[in-house]
């Protein structure tokens, strides 16, 4: 079979589920990952003969999909701030919009990091005891946020947690790839004991579960069959909880000028606002390219 016929047939299966946009755009992923073909040479030979085994993984590929089973997991990657990273069922697909929130507490960091590591004493600036920033990502999954805030500020000293082993697996195989030190610790954020464990930070930041239980069914099918709803759920009883538990910990362990970054549910931006200014801090939100609320910074 050639490039194009097997382009061709692809596409015409994945459009059985996904819109004609969506359907290329995986179609070129999977040659790409499968059979190494990228977009430039499905165009420029078409003729290419591929050989059984590229087909029969190919064939495989798109039984899984037409499954719907997101095109991440089956691929077992995902391309996350300028990295490919490792993902599977334990932890969850980064979105955009996780970039989006790394990439405003890069941008924030970066011009205020001498404010943020030194304190102000009257007209003089009095340095701290070290210079460090200490970084610390709650709930933090495949380890996206985390590896790539150690990757742009490479003097930052990255601390990750999460209540999974399995994703913290996958979270050490994506730091490893990268070439980044990062501290990865198994630990439930929710359990206010287990904070005793950990020091003081100048950042806070995180992707918390924020969905509301009785959205499941308003969700697509690739999400809730296969991604972790330990990641994705909350209960509609206490749907901030994982807020009010960063932001009481905050006040006991953000250092003097530090700052929190999450991510939120699109509807739900001033209830999580108004989580912080209870705790006495300051807040901001940020909308996504697409016009949605969907980050908060809190400060003091």
């Amino acid at each position: 079979m050639t490039v194009d016929q097997s382009y061709k047939d692809l596409l015409a299966q994945l459009r059985s589920i996904y819109e004609q946009r969506e359907a290329g755009n995986i179609a070129d992923w999977v040659l790409e990952s499968i059979a190494h073909i990228k977009r430039i040479d499905r165009v420029t030979d078409k003729q290419k003969q591929l050989d059984e085994v590229t087909i029969q993984q190919l064939n495989n590929v798109v039984k899984q999909l037409l499954e719907h089973k997101p095109i991440q997991y089956v691929l077992g990657e995902v391309w996350f701030y300028k990295m490919k990273l490792k993902v599977n069922e334990h932890v969850l697909i980064p979105r955009p919009e996780t970039e989006e929130l790394v990439e405003w507490a890069v941008e924030d960091l970066r011009s205020t990091m001498f404010d943020v590591r030194n304190e102000r004493v009257g007209d003089d600036i009095e340095p701290r005891t070290s210079d460090i920033l200490h970084i610390l990502d709650v709930g933090t999954g495949s380890g996206c946020i985390a590896v790539a805030l150690k990757k742009e500020i490479p003097g930052s000293e990255v601390f990750a947690i999460d209540v999974s082993e399995d994703a913290l697996q996958v979270a050490k195989e994506n730091a490893s790839d990268e070439d980044v030190a990062v501290n990865f610790l198994q630990l439930d954020f929710l359990d206010e004991t287990s904070w005793e464990s950990l020091s003081a930070f100048d950042v806070i930041i995180s992707n918390p579960p924020y969905i509301p239980e009785k959205e499941i069914s308003s969700l697509a099918e690739n999400v809730v069959e296969y991604e972790p709803h330990l990641a994705l759920f909350v209960t509609d009883e206490d749907p901030f909880i994982f807020y009010k538990k960063i932001a009481a910990f905050a006040g006991e362990h953000l250092k003097k000028g530090g700052k929190i970054f999450v991510e939120i549910h699109e509807s739900y931006a001033e209830n999580v606002k108004l989580v912080f200014e209870e705790k006495n801090f300051k807040t901001e939100a940020r909308k996504d390219i697409y016009g949605r609320e969907r980050m908060i910074k809190a400060y003091r």
